[in-house]
């Protein structure tokens, strides 16, 4: 599999290219910033562009979709409840963090448990409110990225709008059902574990 990572923008969100092998349909989770740099990281690996995923409706995670899908044809999906977020600035953290009015259109809404094939690859998609209403987590083998929902160390926010504590609690109870050696791959920040993060995380004590 290739697995890779960019750190776009401003406020550092990562970026994860997926794909089976090099030459293979590919998909981007998070394409926040940096358009052209993602662009040439997916033709090093000779890729093709299928899907582009947004865990959540903020402008840090969304701010290169429509540059990506109109230079490759990739077609651009989020939840069905944080779609709306995408064309509204004030609600998806660009006025609120000093940045030009940003927005991004999609092609296709997500669901819970939807499964999207990409090459050799099964995505499953898992709702995981808290953060956003919209906001999802990927599944891929052993891997899951979390976006927002849960860093090393860490959880996402609940002060913004759309946000709940009590979602974002019920959704890591959701994931840590997983298997401890599920890999995380979060939204800012370094890859852990999730037995890593029941053990030492604060914010996963007695759930």
């Amino acid at each position: 599999m290739i697995l890779r990572r960019l750190i776009v923008g401003p406020l550092a969100a990562n970026c994860y290219i997926l794909a089976a092998s090099r030459g293979s349909e590919a998909a981007i989770i998070d394409p926040g910033a940096e358009g052209e740099r993602i662009l040439k990281a997916i033709e090093g690996d000779n890729l093709k562009l299928k899907y582009i995923i947004n865990t959540h409706g903020h402008y840090d995670h969304f701010g290169a979709c429509d540059q990506l899908a109109k230079a490759t044809g990739a077609k651009i999906f989020i939840h069905a409840d944080d779609a709306e977020l995408l064309e509204k600035p004030a609600e998806n953290l660009s006025l609120i963090y000093g940045a030009h009015s940003s927005s991004a259109s999609w092609n296709e809404l997500l669901k819970d448990g939807q499964i999207m094939t990409v090459g050799e690859l099964k995505l499953k998609i898992l709702h995981t409110p808290g953060h956003t209403r919209g906001s999802i987590s990927i599944l891929v083998d052993d891997l899951l990225f979390t976006g927002d929902l849960l860093f090393k160390g860490s959880v996402g926010r609940t002060d913004f709008p759309s946000s709940s504590w009590d979602k974002l609690m019920e959704s890591l109870k959701k994931i840590i059902s997983l298997p401890d050696s599920t890999m995380i791959y979060p939204g800012h920040g370094p890859e852990t574990t999730l037995i890593q993060e029941k053990e030492l995380n604060p914010f996963l004590q007695g759930l």
